[in-house]
């Protein structure tokens, strides 16, 4: 059998199974119960230095740290 039939019919078969496996677990894991106040946490991060800026670094490396 020649390889690129082999890999045609793998990824006709078990390559879509494994993606649509994936792509359902990615649905599930983001619409969760416990996800709210995260998904809730993460849309709310541009707003967070609102009513100041936020404080200056002193050295940026010393940051990434």
């Amino acid at each position: 059998m020649e390889l690129y039939t082999l890999l045609r019919a793998f990824a006709d078969s078990w390559m879509l199974l494994f993606l649509f496996l994936f792509f359902l677990g990615v649905i599930v894991w983001a619409f969760r119960p416990g996800s709210r106040q995260a998904h809730a946490e993460s849309a709310n991060i541009p707003f967070n230095h609102d009513d100041k800026p936020a404080p200056a670094e002193a050295d940026p490396k010393e940051a990434r740290r």
